[in-house]
């Protein structure tokens, strides 16, 4: 069974209601690590060893953060921007991340529709995460398909539930070996 790290990434975790009901409905699995980079890192000094380390030991890495600006939040950047360092996660000898699966878990504001190409954004959320993918094959990783919920300024409390449950049931296809 593969191990998944979720990365939660999200400055202000407590004003989320949709991102606490995903974390609510993460299955309880010895092969789920869950590790909250705001809370662990809340002066953005980052122990990138440490990361590193926590990346080899997992084959799944979820980013779980909501798109801020068209991107990520920015300890998010910051943790990119040191723990895939030259020679290690890409490079001349970097393979340490090779077939591992990138999978961010994204939460947006806006609507699906606003997020298309006639939309208010004018792009759909896939678009914006071109940067993202690029990293991930640099550095030899699967990127899959984010895993989106979208419209949360306007979901209700049913709503949350479903997406909940959907979150809950793709974590454990991951942990199944299935990748759609």
């Amino acid at each position: 069974m593969p191990k998944i790290l979720i990365l939660l990434v999200h400055p202000a975790l407590e004003k989320s209601k949709a991102n606490q009901m995903l974390l609510d409905s993460i299955p309880n699995s010895e092969n789920i690590t869950l590790h909250d980079l705001y809370e662990e890192y809340p002066n953005f000094s980052i122990n990138v060893k440490t990361e590193q380390n926590l990346m080899a030991d997992h084959q799944i890495i979820l980013f779980q953060h909501p798109l801020y600006w068209y991107s990520c939040p920015p300890l998010m950047k910051l943790w990119i921007d040191l723990v895939l360092d030259d020679g290690w996660a890409y490079g001349p000898g970097g393979n340490q991340l090779k077939g591992k699966k990138w999978i961010q878990v994204i939460t947006t504001g806006g609507s699906k529709d606003a997020y298309s190409k006639d939309g208010f954004h004018g792009y759909e959320t896939e678009d914006f995460l071109l940067p993202f993918r690029r990293t991930a094959e640099l550095c030899g990783m699967d990127f899959l398909k984010p895993f989106l919920v979208q419209g949360t300024f306007q979901l209700n409390e049913l709503d949350l539930q479903k997406e909940s449950n959907r979150y809950s049931k793709f974590i454990n296809q991951l942990l199944g070996g299935i990748y759609e």
